[in-house]
């Protein structure tokens, strides 16, 4: 994701190394030299330049410059000293700390919640949402749990439809009312069934008109009054960029968000949002969806996720856990 920008900083280092250490650096008593505060300036500036240009939000890049700056800012150099191995270094630690900074356990919510564990599934139309549902179907049945899916895109047809498909594919209950009616009664009848026939999950779609429709707002404060969930999953394209960031913040706000699934993971996005998405609402990616298949589904790996952003060979295709 980040090729452009690894080899922008590697070029950039590299013109760096033609001057001598003498010049970057600095005599620290008889302990040996450590590089000079200014000696990075132009190197970091491109770094923020290039991650503004990547969709990473403002205040990430500043921090990701501020990390390297520190990491990098009065170390210990000798002649053998590589610029360009001590910002990648760098550059990857402070990746690290924004993207593993909040963590997800499914497994202690399972461990401290009642049955049936609501989750809802929020975000606009065409980000995968309704496929995400499914794949995380398919993967309680394979884990050897009961759901039941409710069809709470009352406003289109064909989400009904979509989840109807899936549900009879999965071997799973579905709850659904006509279109156009009250997406909070149809979680509300769907949690009232699982509870009744002892289903472990509950799996609300919804509907994902813009952002910004303060109908579609109010609906989805609606829906998680009545159906009080345990977990509410935002829903974004990784393709997105800062549109996604844009789109949690804006869900964060109306009704409050627990967790964040990515989707379309395996294409060759800028990686902004897996970087910015976290930072801007305080909280973890818990899974990436990727392809058709309900098995392209797996919990975020923020190691994967650094080797895919800098490109790494090991990095073809998501890890899936």
């Amino acid at each position: 994701m980040f090729r452009a920008l690894r080899d922008k900083l590697n070029a950039a280092s590299t013109a760096a190394k033609k001057k001598s250490v003498e010049d970057m650096s600095e005599v620290v008593g008889d302990s040996g030299r450590k590089l000079k505060d200014d000696a990075l300036d132009d190197i970091l500036g491109d770094l923020e330049l290039e991650l503004l240009q990547a969709d990473v939000a403002l205040p990430v890049a500043e921090e990701l410059t501020k990390n390297v700056r520190s990491f990098l800012s009065g170390k210990r150099v000798d002649r053998d000293f590589k610029l360009e191995e001590g910002i990648n270094l760098a550059f990857r630690s402070a990746v690290k700390k924004v993207i593993a900074s909040h963590e997800f356990s499914l497994e202690e919510i399972v461990k401290t919640k009642d049955r049936p564990i609501v989750m809802m599934f929020v975000g606009i139309n065409g980000t995968g949402k309704t496929t995400a549902i499914a794949k995380m179907a398919h993967r309680f049945h394979k884990d050897g749990y009961s759901c039941v899916l409710a069809a709470g895109d009352t406003f289109r047809a064909g989400a009904i439809e979509q989840l109807t498909l899936h549900s009879e594919r999965l071997g799973c209950k579905i709850i659904k009312h006509q279109a156009g009616s009250d997406p909070a009664a149809v979680a509300y009848d769907a949690i009232e069934h699982a509870r009744a026939r002892k289903k472990d999950f509950v799996l609300i779609d919804t509907a994902g008109r813009m952002q910004t429709n303060k109908n579609l707002m109010d609906e989805m404060k609606k829906i998680r009054r009545v159906a009080k969930p345990d977990i509410v999953f935002f829903v974004g394209d990784s393709l997105a960029g800062s549109d996604a960031v844009e789109q949690a913040r804006r869900f964060d706000e109306a009704i409050g968000i627990d967790a964040i699934i990515l989707t379309k993971i395996d294409a060759d996005a800028k990686g902004g949002a897996a970087l910015s998405i976290t930072d801007a609402i305080g909280k973890p990616v818990a899974y990436v969806s990727f392809g058709q298949r309900y098995d392209e589904f797996g919990r975020f790996d923020a190691d994967w996720m650094i080797a895919r952003i800098f490109g790494d060979d090991e990095a073809s295709s998501p890890l899936i856990a």
